[in-house]
C-alpha cells in the first residue's frame, strides 16, 4: 500500500539508517510491531521525528484508511508506552539528577529552554498542553517529553496526553500533506 503521493519522499526526512529503512519497508502485522517499537524508541531515545511511520507500506489486504488507522494506532500506543518509560526515567532523574546535570552542562542548554517552554505549557494548559505541543509535525519531542516528565507525576494522564498528541501529530501531518498536494494540483490546473 502506498499513500499515492500524500507524503514527501523519505529522502527529505532525517536519516536513521537501518531503522529508518526497516520502518519504510514494514509490512504485515510484523510491520505494525516495527512501527510500535520505532515509536517507543522515538519517545525516549531517538532524536528524530515520528512521522516516518506514515511511509510504511503495511499491506494487510485492508483499505487505505484501515492501514492508516492501524499505523496511527500502533504508533500512538508505542509513543505513549515510550513516553511512560521516559516519564519513569524523568521521575528517577528528579531524585538522582545526573541526566539533568549532564543536559544542563551540554553546549546547547537544551534543558533550560525546554524546561521554560514546557513549564509554561504545563502551568497554563496541563496535560492538554502537552498533547497539543506533541501535535506539531516534524519537531523532535523527546526533550519536551523528558522535561514534562520531570515536572509532572501522573503516569496515566501523561500516557493519555502523549497518545493523543502522537495521534494528533500524525493526523495533522496527513492533513498538511493532503492540503499541499491539493494546492499543487490546483496550481497545475490553473497554469
Amino acid at each position: 500500500m502506498t499513500l499515492g503521493g500524500a507524503l514527501p519522499p523519505a529522502s527529505i526526512l532525517p536519516e536513521f539508517g537501518w531503522l529508518e529503512s526497516l520502518v519504510e519497508s514494514a509490512t504485515g502485522w510484523v510491520g505494525l510491531g516495527i512501527i510500535f517499537v520505532y515509536s517507543f524508541l522515538i519517545a525516549f531515545a531517538l532524536p528524530g521525528v515520528s512521522e516516518i511511520v506514515l511511509l510504511a507500506p503495511i499491506e494487510l489486504g485492508l483499505g487505505r484508511y484501515a492501514h492508516l488507522f492501524l499505523i496511527i494506532l500502533f504508533s500512538g500506543v508505542g509513543k505513549a508506552a515510550g513516553s511512560v518509560f521516559a516519564f519513569h526515567i524523568g521521575q528517577e532523574a528528579k531524585e538522582s539528577g545526573p541526566i539533568v546535570r549532564w543536559l544542563r552542562n551540554s553546549r546547547f542548554d537544551i534543558i533550560e529552554w525546554s524546561e521554560s517552554q514546557t513549564a509554561e505549557i504545563a502551568r497554563k494548559y496541563g496535560y492538554a498542553g502537552l498533547a497539543l505541543a506533541l501535535c506539531v509535525p516534524f519537531f523532535p519531542d523527546t526533550v519536551s517529553i523528558y522535561a514534562f516528565a520531570v515536572l509532572e507525576r501522573d503516569y496515566r494522564k501523561f500516557a493519555l496526553a502523549t497518545f493523543v498528541g502522537s495521534v494528533g501529530r500524525l493526523l495533522v501531518t496527513l492533513g498538511l500533506w493532503s492540503a499541499g498536494n491539493n494546492a499543487i494540483a490546483l496550481l497545475e490546473w490553473l497554469l
